[in-house]
């Protein structure tokens, strides 16, 4: 009877092995003894199909069974209310065989081991090592010099062993003489009889196997099985053959034994047939084909294993490790007094090997160094096994499975027996026999994908994500990313049912194989554009069928609930996926629901990285962006629309126009090409509670956004739409929209009828008509562009321009001046005002503060005025394709004297152009450069009359005039200069006159207060006298120091005259504003 529980402790049970076929010899005869106990077991796989069974009793006999794991499938059970299951029934397997048996001996087989290499089984008993075939056809050979013998351990080979160090060297050759009592000749007819089916007369088994042979079903095929060993060997092509490799300890030695491989049956009869001599055996029980080495080992060995180049050895005073290079031993652990026997396992798939120290299991290397957590047994176990990533564990009819890894228990099995249990694998493999008593139990591993479904099953995601990982660590399998790309997206759904959507959407990204179309049900309820994309698969039918988040919500939580209820009632129930607090309600609902889309979102946007089909791309996208307008994420709506995407149109802008996301929907028209629809949108955002009214002249406006009384949407209305249109090249389109655009912003005007984006440039023509004429601004930027970076040299377009720019100076010119006045009256009111007798301003802080603004206002007039006039006159001068008529026509009346200058010029207007550079912006250089590039002699006279003769009651200009005879005098008619020279010589002396008149008619005023300037004693009404330089000292003063020498200073006028201006030179700086 045998059944099956798991480990209560944690979430990481499950079944990783199973029962799958068992027999009981306890009614037979022959086993009724209680010597007939199993005492040793072992296993070879030959195939598939044949799986040998090799038991060795207590009273020598060794019993071959074999079994055929294809024929055999998992026993049933049933489950009690305890959870453990039991077999329905304790009859004995038909598909294990008893195929033969021998005996070795009266004492009891204390261990074997299978040399599948040489197609031997060697067998410890009676402190001897005997050999024989794997089917116990030929005769026993006893290996005399293994006497006192007292464990054996086959060779392990790690997949990391490089084949050149798997050599032992230092093998001898063994030779002698035939074993006592059984001599060459007749040994060798035996084995040639047995190969040949026919009966022997010194085979002891051969009777016991036709005693039982009704029992095991057998025949003469069957028992001599002449196709396995070729089945097993025949693939192996040009492979290297290894030979087959065990230790034996003998008191302080270790014998390392080495068989020559055979190759297949065939060759061993041909070996029989031709090199009889080779079997021949020695004294020692040794044949030719056979070599032994000796090294020095431990006293006391109980347990050995042999893995690559180290040989650990246990005793009951510990473990050690032997290196078979040099025979040195080096201790590893050391045992208590009362520790229970020592017990190895070798592992050699990961290159280690298990030592037991009662109840603890450690995982060393070959050199004894821990290589891996410890795993913690609950008791000391007699015997050790593995299959797979799992260490099996038995003790008086008790299996436990561990995970190597994780150290978890796993499995537990409990046997119908409570005797002695002995474990045999195939090291590390598939299948597992544990004999008990008399009883034999074949298990062999759930398949990787049983034991997922049973984790996800039991909601141990993280423990099913591990056993797959695993498997792709170990390369055990072709497809095993693939599976764990499936166990990923499987817990992924299981999870989502479960309420826990971060986790599920964890597990999704993980996944390589889940299609992002698979979610799509979740969102959009079928049937819709996407459900042919849907795929069918449920993967192993673990979660419900895909529902809208609201249903499964809806449907988690009323799972909650009743959970809740039955947890109140007594009843157990699994663990809550959410929380019990989370009980249903309209708030957990939505809290829920919202974190559910939250992670749905996350998924969309990394499935969006991965290289989709088109239709699945539309899917992704237009699915997210319904996701985002559920949850009001608008900022993201509009990241994703007005960036390259794959939405589907039609299914959304119904959606978008009902929720009021119109910038969303304009950005989606314009990533899909419909750029009307898009412009549309945009102009009904900017056109929203507008009451703007056009503005004139832009030139001398605030340009900031915030003076011009829009809203942040609307601006960003119109800055969008002009994007669009600069990369436009329908100019009907172009121009419709920059009627509005204009009420916006003139300058993104300017942007799109200048941009350089589109393919043709937009009729000018047509631009002039459509921009409103009052828009001065983006006329006169646009004519720039024509001129200056298109090069254009229509007559009207340079005009026209040259018109709006001497506009806008005007304007900006008697702006300024009204400003000027303004604050001109404004200072003298202010100036009037007294506060209180300490005459102080009426102006508080902010009366100042608004002074500054002016100011500054002021300031930022004169500076674009000045831009304005010197891009007026850089184009006048460089440009010969306006009409100068018109353009003077405008400026004739304004004080723009240096653009009329050049006007006049372009006209040829010579004497009008010395008048303006001479009298009216006395610029006298400019006015002699001019001379000079006219070349004419009469030209420099002409400046010299209007320097003598303004006109328009101004004084003549004498400084200017001597400036001129001075640099150009050569080029004057001698008898005009001296006619003016002398009308000079005139006006200096009588300039001499009057200022000698205007300096003794200077006026002084002295009072009470006046001091001396030299000591500084009252004057009152005494006398005193005033210097050159303005110094007023009294009589006395003036008597001491003289009339020449200045009491103040000490300078003396006669030898250190002083020169003032004279009064011509005084006017005429006074004339000049100087």
């Amino acid at each position: 009877m045998i059944s099956m529980e798991m480990d209560n402790q944690g979430t990481r049970d499950r079944t990783a092995l199973t029962v799958a076929a068992e027999t009981d010899l306890s009614t037979r005869l022959e086993f009724s003894s209680q010597s007939s106990r199993f005492q040793s077991a072992a296993i070879l796989t030959i195939s598939n199909t044949q799986i040998l069974l090799y038991l060795g009793t207590g009273d020598g006999t060794i019993l071959l069974l074999s079994w055929n794991p294809l024929n055999s499938s998992p026993m049933p059970s049933s489950a009690n209310a305890n959870g453990v299951g039991s077999s329905n029934s304790l009859n004995t397997s038909d598909d294990i065989v008893l195929l033969g048996s021998k005996n070795l001996g009266p004492h009891a087989i204390e261990a074997i081991c299978t040399l599948q290499e040489s197609n031997k089984v060697a067998a410890l008993a009676g402190s001897f090592i005997f050999l024989f075939d794997v089917y116990l056809m030929e005769s026993v050979n006893q290996l005399i010099f293994t006497k006192g013998a007292s464990a054996m351990a086959k060779r392990m080979i790690s997949p990391n062993m490089k084949i050149s160090d798997e050599r032992v060297s230092g093998f001898d050759l063994a030779a002698g003489l035939p074993r006592k009592g059984v001599s060459g000749s007749e040994l060798r007819s035996g084995l040639q009889r047995r190969l040949s089916g026919e009966p022997s007369s010194w085979s002891t088994g051969h009777s016991f196997v036709q005693k039982i042979g009704v029992f095991g079903r057998t025949s003469k095929r069957s028992l001599l099985a002449p196709d396995l060993a070729k089945e097993r060997m025949g693939n192996a092509g040009n492979k290297r053959v290894r030979n087959a490799q065990w230790a034996v300890a003998v008191g302080k030695r270790l014998f390392l034994c080495e068989i020559l491989s055979t190759g297949t049956d065939s060759k061993m009869k041909e070996v029989i047939r031709h090199k009889q001599s080779s079997m021949v055996m020695n004294e020692f029980g040794l044949s030719g084909n056979m070599k032994v080495k000796e090294l020095p080992g431990i006293e006391g060995v109980l347990t050995m294993a042999w893995l690559d180049n180290s040989i650990i050895v246990g005793t009951v005073n510990g473990y050690s490790v032997i290196s078979i290079a040099d025979g040195l031993s080096t201790p590893v652990f050391l045992l208590p007094d009362s520790s229970s026997p020592p017990l190895l396992k070798c592992i050699p798939r990961d290159a280690e090997v298990l030592l037991l120290v009662d109840g603890v299991g450690i995982v060393v290397n070959g050199a004894g160094q821990p290589t891996a957590g410890s795993l913690l047994f609950k008791y000391h176990p007699n015997s050790v096994g593995q299959s797979g990533s799992y260490v099996v564990v038995a003790k008086h009819g008790k299996l436990e499975l561990y995970h190597k890894g994780t150290g978890f228990r796993v499995q537990s099995i409990s046997l119908a027996t409570t005797g002695h249990s002995i474990i045999a694998d195939e090291n590390g493999g598939n299948f597992v026999v544990v004999a008990t008593e008399l009883k034999v139990s074949c298990l062999q591993q759930v398949s990787i994908e049983e034991q997922l479904k049973e984790l996800l099953r039991k909601k141990s995601y993280d423990e099913a994500v591990y056993l797959a990982e695993e498997c792709i660590n170990r390369g055990e399998e072709e497809h095993a990313k693939e599976r764990l790309a499936f166990v990923h997206a499987q817990a992924g759904f299981l999870l989502l049912f479960d309420l826990q959507f971060q986790k599920a959407v964890d597990h999704f990204l993980q996944s390589e194989v889940m299609q992002p179309s698979e979610i799509f049900p979740f969102i959009m309820p079928d049937p819709n554009r996407w459900s042919p994309l849907v795929p069918r698969n449920r993967y192993w039918g673990l979660h419900p069928p895909p529902r809208p988040l609201e249903e499964v919500v809806e449907n988690g939580l009323s799972t909650i609930q009743r959970e809740a209820l039955l947890k109140k009632a007594g009843v157990a129930t699994g663990p809550f996926t959410v929380g019990e607090t989370m009980l249903p309600s309209s708030s957990s609902r939505s809290i829920l629901l919202e974190l559910a889309i939250q992670n749905i979102i996350r998924y969309l946007k990394a499935s969006r990285n991965k290289d989709l089909a088109p239709l699945m791309k539309e899917g992704v996208d237009t699915l997210l962006m319904y996701l985002y307008r559920v949850l009001g994420l608008t900022e993201e709506m509009e990241q994703l629309a007005s960036s390259e995407n794959s939405c589907v149109v039609e299914e959304l802008e119904a959606l978008l126009e009902e929720s009021g996301h119109l910038r969303t929907l304009a950005f989606l028209y314009a990533s899909k090409g419909l750029q009307q629809r898009a412009l549309d949108i945009w102009r009904i955002i900017a056109q929203r509670n507008l009451t703007i009214p056009l503005q004139g002249s832009s030139v001398m406006r605030k340009r900031g956004k915030e003076s011009t009384g829009l809203t942040h949407d609307q601006l960003a209305a119109a800055v969008e739409a002009a994007r669009l249109l600069e990369e436009s090249s329908d100019h009907k389109l172009v121009l419709e929209h920059l009627t509005w655009i204009i009420e916006m912003d003139q300058d993104l005007v300017v942007k799109v009828l200048t941009s350089s984006k589109r393919s043709s440039p937009l009729p000018p023509d047509e631009v002039f008509s459509s921009v409103d004429a009052n828009a001065i601004d983006v006329h006169q930027r646009y004519l720039r562009w024509l001129i200056e970076d298109q090069g254009s040299e229509d007559v009207r377009f340079h005009t026209l321009y040259a018109l709006l720019l001497a506009k806008a100076a005007i304007d900006g010119t008697e702006s300024i001046s009204e400003d000027v006045t303004s604050h001109e009256e404004a200072a003298e009111i202010a100036a009037g005002c007294v506060l209180n007798e300490k005459n102080k301003f009426s102006k508080d802080h902010s009366h100042i503060d608004e002074e500054v603004q002016e100011t500054d206002e002021q300031n930022d007039k004169q500076l674009i005025c000045r831009s304005i006039r010197e891009r007026l006159q850089s184009f006048l001068l460089s440009s010969d394709k306006y009409d100068a008529e018109a353009v003077l026509e405008l400026i004739k009346a304004s004080e723009l004297w240096p653009e009329q200058a050049i006007l006049y010029r372009k006209l040829g207007e010579e004497t009008l152009v010395l008048q303006i550079l001479a009298l009216k912006l006395e610029d006298s250089e400019a006015a002699e450069q001019y001379c000079a590039e006219l070349g004419r002699p009469d030209a420099y006279m002409q400046l010299l009359d209007m320097y003598l003769e303004p006109g328009d009651g101004k004084e003549p200009m004498y400084k200017a005039a001597v400036r001129l005879l001075h640099c150009h005098g050569e080029s004057l008619d001698p008898l005009q200069v001296l006619e003016i020279v002398h009308c000079l010589c005139r006006a200096v002396n009588l300039d001499a006159r009057l200022s000698r008149f205007e300096e003794r008619s200077r006026q002084v005023q002295i009072n009470d207060e006046s001091l001396c300037d030299s000591c500084h004693s009252r004057l009152g009404t005494k006398l005193f006298a005033m210097y050159p330089n303005d110094s007023v000292v009294c009589y006395k003063c003036f008597k001491r120091y003289g009339e020449h020498i200045c009491p103040v200073t000490g300078r003396d006028f006669e030898k250190n005259a002083m020169f003032k201006p004279s009064w011509l030179v005084r006017m005429n700086e006074k004339n000049s504003g100087i």
